[in-house]
Formats: structure tokens, C-alpha cells, sequence
């Protein structure tokens, strides 16, 4: 009997941990933000802010993104890269530049007005908090200061060459010169070059409060980027920028030269009119009407100047009051309403519906005329931007110069519009496209490595990336990992008391955009900024599965960064700032089991002292019951001892 009991609770035993082994699951591992790499930055994952159009594929693995090859004319490579971020809500788009090794990633605004490239440098006290740690030169065994010459001005000490910069603004970057190498991302051709930079010591104003890094400067200048690049004979003298739609961010910019489309439209460039990119505008026209001015109005000063660092557009007073008298003339049956900010005269109005690609029904075409009768048509969305406190309506993005007789025209006038600086040639083309979308309408072949992209709230990171054997894109998160909840922060451009009561539908159009079930889609909080929105979401595995595979998480995480998911006008513009994943990751048996291993070994000692219990009582038992001799029994015989 007592072999019976110890059987069964071995037996017992056996069955409990095979019980619990099959019903344990991996430990998980803490919330993991992942790193930048971006793709790169956006290893972790970046994922770049590459929009695509209303009519674009919704499955992430046959959404192909393409690169420009190299301009079939010329032997020069070309560094495409990517731009983030959006002109009117941000108020610039930046792109993403490593420097060092190893390298150091920053978020700097693409400006054709600036000629210097800087970014904060670790010995700066006067700097703003920014996206990105600072540069740290003493990390990087390439960095060399640029001492003191005759070409450069020098500090006091006539030691090392200094850099100064002041803005329209009022704000200013100064700072010293260094010399390292520069990366273009996991998209270029172009290898990594060494090329001279500011180190910030000091900013002021804007560059100090805004998120951004700093500065690429793409104007004319021997400390140019470009300018440097191009006497180093590694791109031809070219660059294009193309900036996404009014509902889409991002964009791409290419260093060097393009096979630019056939029908292109050209303005001539004077190199020596100004010191900056200037075009040969003049006329405009406003449904069809041209304006009644003299060509010379747009001449002044600086002449017309095309500044991709300038958000809006600025006329000279007579051409500004020939203009809004037309759309006014065009819009009388509209009604006129106050514009968002009571500090500024804006001239804004209601319309009955906000879907952008039906704007054109309400609102004129405007043309502007170059030298030899080249047109560029401009949409409404290149001269207006959303009004961000009333539903459907809408503000004109063009403004008088104040006094100053400069034409100035900001990036709002090429939403959408792929612009090619030629340099070489002396002339800037205009090609009106989807920005979003621009590799595929130029017919470029050569496939993309989109980087994944992790963020930290406004951060974000390139790292290399692979490509699937068939050319497509492939995103790897780093390890073996078993995904439970991805977690999105969002910011829509809606008011919170506006949003609020429609935050259920949110949840809904998303899960729908994602593919994903509404009950995967759950709010964790919602909070205002400003005029905008603040919204936290984690997305959880269905119900039939316990984690969320890689190629789930990063098709959901692409399709919002890259703005492929389309929201009704009604939650206004969104922007993906963070994410991140609770994952579990790939551990050791060991490391998997440690606490059913150990409850089993508890519960082993608890049942054999319970059987060693009940084996102790029955033996006890036993000996009793054994203990008794019927009467006249035979004893055994005791020796007697000795007195």
C-alpha cells in the first residue's frame, strides 16, 4: 500500500508540471522603445514620413517605393533622401544627415536661403533642447577642426574658423567649423564625404525653441553642402526637392542630378541676381485673368526668390492687392470668416465641404508665368492652408512683403510639386506630381530599403536595411522577438473639445485603415495641446493569436508613419510622433520556465512530506497492531543478568 502512495503522488507530481509546462508562455520582457535608426533613424525602426495617395495600395508588402537612379547624362551618383515632418504644421520639413564615426544623427530643415549646415555641439550652453543629442566631437575619430586661414574668419584667438548667421526673424546660430564625414541614409548612392559643418556654441529666437537640429544649407556658398560636394566632382551641380500634399508629410529631396520629366516646366535662374535662387516671374494669372501689373513689380530688390525654409508666400504690396482682389472677385458668393489667430488680418473662408481634391470646384486656379510664356499652374493647395479652429475652412497662404519690394515664395507654392535646382544649367523646373508617390510616376526602377523607424517622442532613427530577393522592401525588428501590443502616439491637427466626442470613430477608421479588428484598437489616453490633439493607442493581438508577428507591426507602423492611412477630413491632419512594443523576446529554456520549475519543486517537497506523513502513520499502525500477543502465547526468553 505504501509503494501504491508514493506512485500515485509521483504520478501526481509528473502530471502537474507537464500541466504547467504546457501552459506557461515566454516572460515578457519590459516596454522596448525601439532605437533609431531610422530606418535609419527612422536595429529599431524609422520609418520614413512618406505619404502616398487616397488611391494607394492599403497592403504594406505591395506598397514598392522606388528610387531615382542617377541622371542617365551623367557618371555622378545622387544621395536621395527622405523628408520629414509637414511645412504648415511644423512650419519646415527636415531631413535626416549623420556626421562622424560613428555616426551621430540629426534632423535638420532644409533651407535653399541658408548656405551653412550646422547642428548644436556639445560644448554649446546657449542652445535649445532639440530632437537630437548634441554633436560630440570627441566621439568621433574622423572629426578635425577647421583651423584658422585666410579664407575664413577666425575666432579671437585666431585659432579655429567661425561661422555666423543671422535670419529675417531675428534669430541667429553662430559656432565654430569642423570637418567630418557626412551620411545620406540607407537610400543613397552616394557614399558618406567628408565635409566642413557648424558646431553650434550659441542660437537665438526660433532656432533655439524649434524641434529641429539645425540647419542644411543648400544655397549658394563655398560652405554649401552642395557647393562643397560638387567641387569635389562626387554629384553633378543639382538637387531636387519635392514636399508632400496638404493632408501628407514628408517628401523626398535628391542631392545631385535627376532624368528630369519632358514636361517640366523651366524658369531661368540668374546665379549673380541675388544671393539666393531666384526665379523669372512675370506674371500671375487668376482664373485664367491676368493680373493688371507691371513685370517690374516682380523685380525688386532681391527679385523672386524660391526659399524652401520660408513656409508661406510673400508678395510686394501692388502685386499682394491685385491678387487678393481677384480671389476675393472669385469667392464673393463664400463667406468670409475671422482667421485662426487674432494677431494676424487672415483672409479665410467656410466652405461646405473639406475634402482637399474638391477644392478646385470652389476655389480659382492661380498660373504663374515665367520668361518665354512657361506656366506653373497652381492648385488651391499651393496658395491655402487649412484654418485650424473651423472645420472646413480655409485661409489664403499668400501675404504682403510688408514694405520690402522681394518676392518671396515659400514652400506652400510647390506642395506637390517636384522642383529641380539646376545649377549647371541656371534654371529651376517645376514638374506638379504627387510627391508621395513621385518615384512611380517618374518610372524609376531600383527598389528601396525603407529603414524601419522607432521614435522616441520626436525622435527618430535610420539604420541599413535589407531588400527581399525580389526587390521588395524587408524590415527586420532587431532580435527575435514576439510582439504583444504596439503602442502609437498620435497628434491629429482637431481641437480636443472638437475630437472628443468623435474619438470612438477614430478608434474604428483606424482598425479599418490597419486591417486590424476594433477590438484590437484600444484607447489609452487623450489629451489636448493647443489647438491640437494628443492621442495614445495600443493595438493588441486578435483574440486567435497571442502576439503580433513582425510583418504585422511593421506594416501597421509603416502605414502610419508614411501616412498611407487616410482619416476622414473630420480628425484633420495626424502626424505618428512615438511608438513603440511590448514584445516578448526569444529566451532560454531555462529563462522561460525559472517560476513552474520552481513551484514544481515546492509542490514536489509538500507532496513527499504529505506521503511521508502517511507513510509514517501506517507503519506506526502496523507496529501496534503487530504489538499484541493473545493470552498464553509463547514469549521469547530473556536472559538473565548477573547480580
Amino acid at each position: 500500500m505504501a509503494r501504491a502512495l508514493v506512485n500515485l503522488a509521483v504520478g501526481t507530481v509528473v502530471f502537474f508540471l507537464l500541466f504547467l509546462l504546457s501552459q506557461s508562455n515566454p516572460s515578457k520582457s519590459p516596454p522596448r522603445l525601439l532605437p533609431p535608426p531610422h530606418h535609419g533613424t527612422r536595429t529599431a525602426m524609422v520609418l520614413p514620413l512618406f505619404p502616398s495617395s487616397k488611391n494607394s495600395s492599403r497592403t504594406f508588402l505591395h506598397s514598392h517605393r522606388h528610387l531615382l537612379r542617377s541622371d542617365s547624362h551623367s557618371s555622378h551618383p545622387n544621395a536621395r533622401m527622405r523628408l520629414y515632418d509637414d511645412l504648415l504644421l511644423n512650419g519646415y520639413y527636415t531631413t535626416r544627415l549623420w556626421i562622424g564615426t560613428p555616426p551621430q544623427q540629426f534632423a535638420l530643415i532644409v533651407d535653399t536661403g541658408s548656405t551653412v549646415t550646422y547642428v548644436p555641439c556639445a560644448t554649446c550652453e546657449q542652445c535649445g533642447r532639440h530632437q537630437d543629442p548634441k554633436f560630440q566631437p570627441d566621439l568621433s575619430s574622423t572629426y578635425q577642426p577647421v583651423k584658422c586661414n585666410l579664407d575664413c574668419n577666425c575666432d579671437s584667438d585666431r585659432v579655429q574658423c567661425i561661422y555666423e548667421r543671422q535670419y529675417a526673424e531675428m534669430s541667429s546660430s553662430s559656432g565654430v567649423l569642423g570637418e567630418d564625414i557626412l551620411s545620406f541614409g540607407n537610400q543613397s548612392e552616394l557614399v558618406p564625404q567628408r565635409a566642413v559643418f557648424g558646431c553650434e556654441n550659441e542660437e537665438t529666437g526660433d532656432l533655439y525653441s524649434q524641434h529641429a537640429d539645425g540647419i542644411m544649407g543648400l544655397g549658394r556658398g563655398d560652405l554649401s553642402v552642395v557647393d562643397q560636394f560638387v567641387e569635389k566632382g562626387v554629384i553633378s551641380d543639382s538637387f531636387s526637392l519635392c514636399y508632400g500634399g496638404m493632408d501628407i508629410g514628408g517628401g523626398a529631396m535628391v542631392l545631385g542630378g535627376i532624368s528630369v520629366p519632358s514636361d517640366m516646366v523651366f524658369s531661368y535662374a540668374d546665379p549673380v541676381r541675388s544671393p539666393y535662387y531666384n526665379i523669372d516671374l512675370k506674371e500671375i494669372h487668376v482664373a485664367g485673368k491676368q493680373l493688371s501689373l507691371n513685370p517690374r513689380v516682380f523685380d525688386g530688390k532681391y527679385g523672386t526668390v524660391l526659399d524652401s525654409g520660408t513656409t508661406y508666400a510673400y508678395l510686394p504690396e501692388p502685386a499682394f492687392l491685385a491678387f487678393k482682389e481677384a480671389i476675393l472677385k472669385e469667392l464673393n458668393g463664400l463667406k468670409q470668416i475671422r482667421g485662426p489667430d487674432p494677431n494676424y488680418n487672415d483672409i479665410c473662408f467656410s466652405t461646405a465641404s473639406s475634402d482637399v481634391s474638391e477644392l478646385s470646384k470652389t476655389f480659382p486656379t492661380v498660373e504663374m508665368v515665367f520668361g518665354y510664356q512657361q506656366k506653373l499652374l497652381l492648385s488651391p493647395e499651393n496658395y491655402l492652408f487649412r484654418h485650424s479652429k473651423v472645420h472646413g475652412a480655409y485661409c489664403l497662404g499668400i501675404f504682403q512683403n510688408e514694405k520690402d519690394p522681394t518676392t518671396l515664395l515659400g514652400g506652400i507654392i510647390v506642395r506637390n510639386t517636384l522642383v529641380t535646382y539646376d545649377r549647371e544649367q541656371s534654371k529651376i523646373g517645376f514638374w506638379k506630381t504627387n510627391c508621395s508617390e513621385l518615384w512611380e510616376r517618374l518610372h524609376i526602377t531600383g527598389a528601396i530599403s525603407p529603414s524601419p523607424s522607432s521614435s522616441g517622442k520626436g525622435n527618430s532613427t535610420e539604420s541599413p536595411t535589407t531588400t527581399a530577393p525580389d526587390g521588395s522592401p524587408h524590415y527586420d525588428f532587431p532580435g527575435k522577438i514576439q510582439i504583444s501590443k504596439i503602442i502609437l502616439d498620435m497628434s491629429l491637427s482637431v481641437n480636443h473639445s472638437y475630437l472628443k466626442p468623435q474619438i470612438n470613430k477614430l478608434t474604428e477608421f483606424i482598425a479599418k485603415e490597419l486591417d486590424v479588428n476594433a477590438s484590437q484598437v484600444h484607447l489609452l489616453n487623450f489629451t489636448s495641446e493647443g489647438n491640437s490633439s494628443l492621442v495614445r493607442l495600443a493595438i493588441v493581438p486578435s483574440d486567435s493569436l497571442t502576439y503580433i508577428s513582425n510583418e504585422t507591426a511593421t506594416n501597421i507602423i509603416s502605414r502610419l508613419a508614411e501616412h498611407r492611412v487616410k482619416l476622414p477630413d473630420t480628425f484633420g491632419n495626424y502626424q505618428l510622433v512615438q511608438w513603440k512594443v511590448e514584445s516578448s523576446t526569444k529566451q532560454t529554456w531555462w529563462g522561460r520556465n525559472y517560476t513552474v520549475v520552481v513551484m514544481a519543486l515546492i509542490i514536489i517537497v509538500v507532496i513527499g512530506l504529505s506521503v511521508y506523513g502517511v507513510w509514517g502513520m501506517w507503519r506506526r499502525k502496523q507496529q501496534t497492531v503487530n504489538s499484541y500477543k493473545p493470552v498464553g502465547a509463547a514469549a521469547p526468553e530473556q536472559e538473565l543478568q548477573p547480580l
